[in-house]
């Protein structure tokens, strides 16, 4: 790992000094020899460098993947070109149920607990007739594990929410705000739609267990504006008292899957250091408040320093590389994770089939690169926040998901130093990071004359 000298300023005390940040260990040190967190802990290293972990045991999250079919369309979709394996139906769910004993061992007291399955699609619930009775299975199997679903919201009725309620589900709805156009359909268009998700916001709200999840992108990227549109909608919809509970997931900028994906990127520096400027200045003024991912980053990283969290036990950001992670789909196919199929391949060729739960200790992600094998990833200031991104993507589609990563991240290190220092916000990285990423915001030595050039490369797939 690498250690880099920061520049930073006091804008009221007019105060410009520097600070060490070491990676590895995460410390963080005055120019004076002092740190920045004088009751930081410094750990050691243990000589156990974390990788992407070999086989599946002792399963906490089980992703079951039902299938890529949606009734949507979305632009950066990670699934759009996935090729799709056979369909599951009603009937794989009793084999896969029975069988389920034989790979998971139900949780911390058999029944589940501390354990979490998660339904995916495509649209999971295009598969409510297989969705149902299967998570009913589960549910009598393993009564205490916990249930989650992400959808776009277009398909609830009365039935759905009445079932969703009943076993307690968290439920995550896809939206971008008025990013919506740009992402795909509109389920709130639909007055059909727009009843039932303000039905599942009214009975699900209160007890926190619903989000509306935006993802940003390169033209839809005001944290501000995404989230005067969902308070506008609960006012309007529900009364301000309902404000309370209204909870933005995700929050994060897209990666770059496809196609469409590279063209809602960042897709030079230009745009990068713009969007830097603006993330930043709207993360500042303290007005967006309901992004519980994005806050949480920031103090997730002052953690780190506090705690002084060695980069050798860093994770992906997904957290499939850990063997208590597992995606799986009704046949018992172990899959890279839940965005992919066992027809599919990673973009160097290699199939996202990674095993078979007769076999868990044999499942090998060979689909995947883990960010200590990356290039970038090591020497770049801001791994403890981005984690590697997606974990699968090599090439252009990395390089493009990469730039994104890193200047969304940015924004969070430099609001964690802030926050840690007192005031004082860098403007300038030393070390051996790429020397575009340098100069954060172009406040130093401002727009190089050899600022890089529009590159949004658009990969061609093979569907």
């Amino acid at each position: 790992m690498a250690k880099f000298e920061i520049s930073v300023m006091h804008p009221e005390k007019r105060d410009e000094r520097k600070i060490t940040y070491d990676s590895s260990n995460s410390t963080l040190i005055w120019d004076n020899g002092e740190p920045v967190i004088k009751d930081a802990l410094v750990q050691q290293p243990t000589g156990s460098l974390r990788r992407i972990e070999k086989s599946k045991k002792d399963l906490k999250k089980i992703k079951i993947q039902l299938g890529l079919s949606c009734n949507f369309e979305c632009e950066y979709c990670s699934q759009r070109f996935v090729p799709h394996a056979e369909s599951t139906n009603p009937n794989d769910v009793e084999p896969f149920v029975n069988n389920m004993a034989s790979w998971y061992e139900g949780g911390d007291d058999g029944l589940g607990s501390g354990s979490t399955f998660e339904f995916w699609g495509g649209e999971p619930l295009v598969y409510w007739k297989t969705l149902k009775p299967l998570a009913e299975a589960i549910n009598k199997k393993y009564p205490k594990a916990a249930f989650t679903i992400i959808t776009n919201g277009s398909l609830f009725d009365a039935e759905k929410i009445d079932w969703l309620d009943k076993y307690n589900f968290l439920v995550g709805i896809s939206h971008d705000g008025p990013g919506q156009p740009v992402r795909g359909p509109d389920p709130l268009d639909d007055p059909k739609s727009k009843e039932a998700i303000i039905e599942i916001f009214r009975r699900f709200a209160p007890k926190q267990r619903v989000s509306f999840n935006a993802m940003i992108n390169s033209k839809n990227y005001s944290r501000i504006a995404i989230q005067m549109f969902f308070e506008k909608f609960v006012i309007d919809n529900l009364g301000e008292e309902y404000l309370q509970y209204l909870s933005i997931g995700e929050g994060g900028f897209v990666d770059a899957y496809d196609d469409g994906g590279v063209a809602n990127s960042l897709g030079n520096e230009d745009e990068e250091v713009r969007y830097r400027n603006h993330s930043l200045n709207e993360l500042r003024e303290g007005k967006v408040t309901r992004f519980d991912n994005v806050n949480k980053k920031v103090f997730d990283f002052i953690a780190t320093i506090e705690q002084g969290n060695l980069s050798e036990s860093l994770g992906q950001k997904c957290g499939m590389d850990s063997s208590q992670n597992i995606a799986v789909d009704l046949n018992g196919n172990v899959l890279t994770c839940q965005n992919v199929s066992a027809v599919s391949t990673n973009p160097s060729g290699i199939s996202h089939h990674v095993g078979h739960v007769s076999d868990l200790s044999s499942v090998d992600l060979k689909t995947s690169t883990h960010w200590r094998d990356r290039e970038e990833c090591p020497n770049c200031p801001v791994v403890h926040l981005c984690k590697g991104a997606c974990m699968f993507l090599t090439g252009d589609l990395w390089e493009t998901s990469c730039n994104n990563a890193f200047s969304d991240n940015i924004v969070a290190f430099t609001l964690a130093i802030e926050t840690i220092t007192n005031g004082y916000i860098p403007g300038y990285i030393d070390g051996p990071l790429r020397e575009d990423r340098k100069d954060i915001y172009w406040w130093i030595n401002g727009k190089p004359a050899t600022a890089r050039k529009n590159k949004k490369v658009i990969p061609i797939v093979a569907v």
